[in-house]
């Protein structure tokens, strides 16, 4: 569309070499179009499986729009994936091709003696493209049709492979609308430091951003800090960013925020009212927060320009999804419950690939369970934990979530992780795992005090019995806490004693 309209548009801010360059939607078309003419005459075919080995860069979109285009199957690979991770993957998809650049090149080529079907690994940058044509004949497709396989961040068992037809972009577009503050307005510009292998950052900026014509920044980040989330702002002149959690902790750790936005989003865990006040005054703006997963995304986000946030609540569901709390037989319910959206949803998986089991499991009746705890507050969410996460405790179930929250607000704590123990008198007990602020020393009477801290703030038996202070923390690579690990590590204490 934007390419036919208005072809002088920019597509892509490419800032990966230091320096802006600036790529039109017509040249997009162009690239795209090549190096789809390239892979056919490799002998990729429709419904054939492409994976994209690339940090972000102006080849990773062109290869994820090339590959659609030709009606085959993008997977997107997170370049600091091991070797195993990545065999693991290009083997379950059956992967016939990878495109990747130089750097990335030499970890692929141990998958050629153990992968069948992987046939090519291909670094643009190295093909002579001045014969490729620069019309390219689209496949025909439906909504429904295979496009892309997103795995999991396997937190637990192998990682599952989330198969989205066609229609995932379109399923994305009234979320990213919400939680951007309303797109597209004049002089929108997108960026996350979050790679475009996953979810958030392929289709949360990446694909949403060309869809509303909205140029989107490529960068390359050598360390995650304020000075230089600044300076990409002020280069590529963003308006508009999504930051995993993680990144926003950095920037409140550092005591920094960042000027000139018009809207910020997160997502993966719920902020709480520290992280949103603080937003207010170091960003000069509410952070949307945003809800979905792999196999849903996007389906339930804030929108400060609409609406006022509820501290602890996820936002109400996004137009297009229907979201809701069920119970066990698969009936909304007022109770807390699990968190479930019905089939139907344009962000919904297919299935995943090649494990009907898995694909079973996940649904009750015509509900996708979200593997999420919460209860319905009038129109809004809330969030209470991981089904897997809340804390039963002397009778009492408790959110990790609400006690994560009050203990950041603590001025010595950096990040914390909240589990359930287990414990012979009260089924468990609650657990905190303290990273602490640079310069800040462990104590017993820090412990005390965060111990008083919660006693005071939330209520007498959510307050942690034991708090540990740690180095560092276990997270996923899209930056959520892995609550599981510290359970794990919990358990071999017991073990021990």
């Amino acid at each position: 569309k934007w390419a036919d309209e208005d072809p002088d548009r920019t597509a892509i801010i490419d800032m990966t070499d230091g320096t802006r360059t600036d790529i039109t939607f017509a040249e997009l078309k162009a690239l795209s179009n090549q190096l789809a003419n390239h892979l056919g005459s490799l002998g990729i075919e429709p419904g054939d499986r492409v994976g994209v080995f690339r940090p972000q860069s102006l080849w990773t979109a062109v290869a994820h729009i090339a590959i659609w285009k030709m009606g085959a199957i993008s997977i997107p690979l997170f370049t600091l994936f091991g070797e195993e991770a990545l065999e693991s993957r290009l083997g379950n998809s059956g992967t016939k091709a990878v495109i990747t650049d130089e750097i990335h090149a030499e970890k692929c080529a141990p998958s050629f003696e153990k992968i069948s079907t992987l046939e090519h690994v291909l670094v643009p940058e190295q093909v002579d493209f001045q014969n490729a044509s620069v019309e390219f004949e689209i496949a025909e497709t439906t909504p429904e049709t295979p496009g892309l396989i997103i795995y999991t961040s396997g937190t637990t068992g192998a990682p599952k492979g989330a198969l989205h037809g066609h229609r995932v972009l379109r399923g994305h577009v009234p979320g990213i609308s919400m939680l951007q503050n309303i797109l597209p307005q004049e002089g929108d510009v997108f960026w996350t430091p979050a790679d475009w292998a996953w979810i958030g950052g392929l289709m949360n900026i990446l694909m949403t951003g060309l869809y509303f014509g909205v140029p989107v920044v490529a960068c390359r980040m050598k360390k995650f800090n304020a000075s230089e989330c600044q300076k990409i702002v002020d280069e590529a002149g963003v308006r508009n960013v999504f930051f995993p959690p993680t990144a926003l902790r950095m920037l409140k750790a550092e005591g920094a925020g960042i000027k000139g936005l018009r809207s910020v989003f997160c997502g993966g865990e719920p902020l709480g009212a520290e992280m949103l006040d603080w937003g207010k005054e170091a960003l000069g703006l509410t952070v949307n927060e945003g809800f979905g997963q792999t196999e849903c995304n996007l389906i339930v986000a804030n929108c400060g320009v609409l609406f006022d946030p509820r501290p602890g609540c996820m936002g109400k569901p996004v137009p297009g999804h229907d979201v809701d709390v069920i119970d066990a037989d698969g009936n909304r319910t007022l109770e807390e419950g699990d968190i479930a959206v019905k089939r139907g949803s344009g962000s919904m998986m297919l299935e995943y690939w090649n494990n009907p089991q898995a694909t079973k499991e996940k649904f009750r009746g015509e509900w996708m369970l979200t593997g999420d705890r919460g209860i319905k507050e009038e129109e809004f969410i809330r969030f209470v934990g991981r089904d897997d996460d809340v804390i039963t405790s002397a009778g009492y179930r408790i959110g990790p979530a609400e006690i994560e929250d009050c203990l950041m607000k603590h001025e010595a704590v950096a990040s914390v992780g909240v589990i359930g123990k287990p414990d012979p008198q009260r089924t468990e007990i609650v657990k905190a795992y303290v990273l602490l602020r640079e310069g800040i020393a462990a104590s017993e009477q820090l412990s005390s005090d965060l111990q008083a801290f919660v006693k005071t703030r939330l209520a007498a038996y959510e307050y942690p019995r034991e708090i540990e202070f740690v180095g560092e923390l276990p997270m996923t690579i899209t930056g959520k806490i892995i609550r599981k690990e510290l359970k794990a590590r919990a358990k071999r204490e017991l073990e021990t004693l």
